[in-house]
């Protein structure tokens, strides 16, 4: 049901119906985001990257096939797909440790009030709940472009093995692999930083 109203949404913005479009950001918007921000670690790179996406999207809306798999599964390899543009012209193929500087650097230069400007009902949860969100995303950044993907689109954007293997052109079995072996990474990048993170 939902891919058929989807199907509607896109011939409706085939048609030139700007509503439709409309309603396709604002269905997309967020998961495509949260991927590109997983991918660079950076919120300015990822509102540049999925402004890129939508552009990319709307370019090619026509060659989208309901027959051929989900509309949200052609959207992601899209985005996948740019991101590995990304990389590639950023020379970030493997992340190194400039990121972590980056990431020093960036933490530094927040002023006092900065760091305290955010007065939840509670804070102490709210910094180890940031705390974990940010070693989470340091230790992402530390895996290869491979393990990161795989892990990312199926821990964090929750898709199953048969979309990841579609949207990475490989096998189901090379899915399982990378995710298995991206876990394991990543659960050992986290125990280094001696902190209880807890990762299913």
């Amino acid at each position: 049901m939902e891919e058929q109203q989807t199907g509607q949404l896109v011939r409706r913005c085939l048609a030139g119906d700007g509503s439709a479009w409309e309603e396709i950001v604002r269905l997309h918007n967020r998961r495509i985001y949260n991927l590109c921000y997983r991918f660079t670690n950076s919120a300015e790179d990822a509102q540049d990257l999925s402004q890129d996406v939508f552009i990319r999207i709307y370019r090619t809306l026509a060659s989208y096939d309901v027959e051929k798999g989900a509309f949200a599964t052609w959207i992601t390899t899209l985005t996948r797909n740019l991101l590995v543009d990304h990389f590639r012209r950023s020379k970030q193929d493997r992340v190194t440790d400039s990121i972590d500087a980056g990431l020093r650097e960036e933490e530094d230069s927040l002023s006092l009030s900065d760091r305290l400007e955010d007065k939840g009902p509670s804070p102490d949860d709210h910094l180890a709940s940031k705390e974990t969100q940010k070693l989470v995303q340091q230790a992402l950044a530390r895996l290869s472009p491979e393990l990161r993907e795989a892990v990312i689109l199926r821990d964090l954007q929750d898709m199953d093995y048969k979309e990841i293997a579609m949207v990475l052109r490989v096998p189901e079995g090379t899915v399982k692999s990378r995710i298995n072996r991206g876990r394991m990474e990543l659960g050992r990048l986290l125990s280094r930083n001696k902190k209880q993170v807890g990762y299913d």
